[in-house]
């Protein structure tokens, strides 16, 4: 692959998702970020399931930031966007958007920054050159895309 545009994937809202508010449950939102989202960009770029089972690396999380924006309900459909904001030796920072499928508006934004780690030893490594040299490839395609807006945020409580 010589192009990498956002990586984008869909869902639908499944009915085990919906709490007793009548909408989808905010654990649920990070599920669908990690697992629909994260998981197949992963295999995408190269640092998915198939490349921890052939050369015991993987990635663990180490900050997320989920924000709750519209409400999404039981069947809505789901556009997932993934935006490489950084990168270096052994860490990425991303950001997930998640937008209605057909009203198109954003539902919620997970921002994260994971780690390259060795299985063997549990312990931080770095990318090996041709996973960083693809990087670079995303980040340089990506940086052609605005920067979301949500990008960045600090969490705390706004004083006039």
């Amino acid at each position: 692959m010589t192009k990498y545009e956002l990586f984008e994937t869909f869902t639908t809202v499944q009915p085990t998702w919906i709490d007793y508010n009548g909408h989808m449950n905010m654990g649920y939102y990070l599920v669908a970020f990690d697992e629909i989202a994260t998981d197949r960009w992963f295999d995408q770029i190269g640092i998915g399931r198939e490349h921890k089972e052939t050369h015991n690396h993987s990635t663990f999380t180490l900050a997320t930031n989920v924000d709750y924006l519209r409400e999404v309900m039981e069947g809505d459909p789901l556009r997932i966007t993934t935006h490489l904001l950084d990168w270096d030796h052994k860490r990425i920072h991303f950001i997930h958007t998640m937008y209605h499928a057909e009203d198109g508006y954003i539902a919620a934004t997970n921002e994260c920054l994971t780690l390259y780690v060795d299985m063997s030893t549990r312990r931080s490594t770095a990318f090996p050159q041709a996973l960083q040299l693809r990087f670079a490839d995303i980040h340089q395609n990506h940086s052609n895309n605005p920067t979301p807006e949500r990008a960045g945020r600090v969490l705390g409580i706004r004083r006039s």
